[in-house]
């Protein structure tokens, strides 16, 4: 008997239940319409300018080799040497520009 009237109390609150609906309203916001300017465009170029050498000489390990290298707008300069297998060295001199690209020049003593 509990459970008839479980089904009738359920089936008359499905009868008398109302549509569910929601109080919000939504509004669409696209922005601003007129392009919107922030001052002028500033160019930060800085003229490429470095000067960069290190060393190495490990007796222990027979590591030894050594590099400089310069930039000065788009010129590069240096130079690497280092120690063969062989026992040979091997000496690079290179630079490069936009004009004449990289030119190395390599002596091995």
């Amino acid at each position: 008997m509990f459970s008839k009237v479980v089904v009738l109390v359920a089936l008359v609150g499905a009868v008398y239940a109302e549509h569910a609906f929601s109080s919000q309203h939504i509004h669409k916001y696209d922005g601003h319409h007129e392009p919107v300017h922030h001052g002028h465009h500033h160019d930060y170029y800085t003229h490429p300018k470095f000067d960069f050498e290190y060393k190495v000489s490990d007796p222990h390990t027979g590591d030894h080799k050594s590099q400089h290298e310069s930039r000065d707008g788009d010129v590069v300069k240096g130079y690497y040497s280092l120690h063969q297998p062989d026992g040979s060295i091997r000496h690079v001199d290179y630079h490069g520009d936009h004009h004449s690209g990289l030119v190395t020049n390599i002596v091995r003593s």
